[in-house]
């Protein structure tokens, strides 16, 4: 699901469901950072490193713990980039040599409404109403929800760039259907703050892939090196 939204050179390996890949698969500094955790989120924590870890074999790279850095952002093993996401009866991970992309980001999510209020708090007005229209003309699909998505896969691609936070407010993202498609397509998000450098240029804008399937919403942004 989430493969088929990134180029061919990202590895990306998915769980569906809710396999419990058991306290073996974690390394010990790992388990520490979930030890007073409830188990949902113990399970959670385990999957979606599982997931990164098969990544890392097929990539020719050693398992290693995936730790959180500065904002929870994972750090990953030198010369590797990647993100990884998880909800309820899903979770990815997704990998690809630095030398291959400058940064990526992904996001899964149920095919559900946002909770109230959420999407007042996420969306500019002209996304609003772009998601109106949106959902007037396709109201099989949640269109806050895959909205929402698109915006942490946008996030997490650009805090590896810069280091710095990027407010709700601070992307404005156009999504599009693809041509005969009523369930895959494209986003755009304008960067409405000066974007990092990538390749000797300055960024303004991120572009994405989406998807929805399963009861899942999927969404996921790479950023190439020029």
């Amino acid at each position: 699901m989430i493969e088929e939204l990134l180029p061919g050179t990202v590895v990306a390996v998915e769980i569906h469901g809710h396999e419990d890949p058991g306290p073996a698969s974690l390394f010990p500094e790992e388990a520490e950072l979930v030890a007073r955790a409830v188990a949902k989120r113990r399970r959670e924590f385990a999957a979606v490193r599982a997931c990164a870890r098969r990544a890392m074999d097929k990539l020719g790279v050693p398992p290693q713990p995936v730790l959180p850095g500065e904002r929870g952002a994972p750090r990953w093993p030198s010369g590797l980039t990647g993100s990884m996401t998880h909800c309820d009866g899903y979770c990815a991970a997704a990998l690809v040599r630095a030398t291959d992309l400058a940064s990526l980001g992904i996001d899964a999510e149920p095919d559900e409404t946002l909770p109230e209020g959420v999407l007042e708090a996420v969306a500019l007005p002209a996304e609003a109403e772009r998601l109106r229209r949106l959902t007037a003309d396709r109201p099989d699909l949640h269109w806050d929800r895959l909205l929402f998505s698109a915006k942490e896969s946008v996030y997490k691609a650009w805090f590896p760039l810069t280091g710095k936070w990027l407010d709700f407010s601070e992307a404005d993202i156009v999504i599009t259907a693809d041509p005969g498609e009523r369930r895959r397509g494209s986003f755009r998000a304008a960067l409405l703050v000066p974007g990092p450098w990538v390749g000797g240029r300055r960024l303004t804008h991120f572009d994405g892939r989406w998807t929805a399937r399963d009861g899942l919403l999927a969404t996921a942004v790479a950023v190439a090196h020029d």
